[in-house]
């Protein structure tokens, strides 16, 4: 009988630093970065904005080393927006200079993905570390 395992990604940084006090419930948008991110060569300006634990972190290009990009655990994305440079009405905001990341219905993003996140992280503090590849 085979087992399954689900494949991980470990987190590298820059990686965001903050809360770990876990998300009470599901939220209705997630921080989604789209194939504009560069990473900002290694210095990622929305990582600094991320209020939350390990919730944004870089994963390397392997095929065009040193160059990467940030991901983001949508199991710890409490969806608060931060990271983007849109507020209100399109206004300019601190955030990625690039609009690498897009706020999306946390719905929508698990039907096309065919994954149900958690409504709170199913793994402890100690373990955000790394991350089903299911999640990014």
């Amino acid at each position: 009988m085979a087992t399954s395992v689900t494949p991980i990604v470990e987190k590298l940084e820059p990686m965001s630093r903050g809360r770990t006090d876990s998300r009470k419930r599901k939220p209705k948008q997630l921080a989604i970065i789209n194939e504009l991110c560069t990473g900002c060569a290694g210095s990622p300006v929305c990582v600094g904005y991320c209020p939350v634990e390990q919730c944004m972190f870089w994963v390397p290009d392997d095929e065009h080393p040193p160059f990467g990009r940030i991901e983001v655990d949508k199991s710890t994305c409490i969806g608060c927006a931060k990271c983007t440079a849109k507020g209100p009405d399109g206004m300019f905001l601190d955030g990625c200079p690039w609009d690498a990341i897009e706020m999306v219905n946390v719905e929508e993003w698990e039907k096309g993905h065919a994954v149900e996140l958690p409504a709170v992280p199913d793994r402890p503090v100690s373990e955000w570390g790394w991350v089903p590849s299911a999640y990014v």
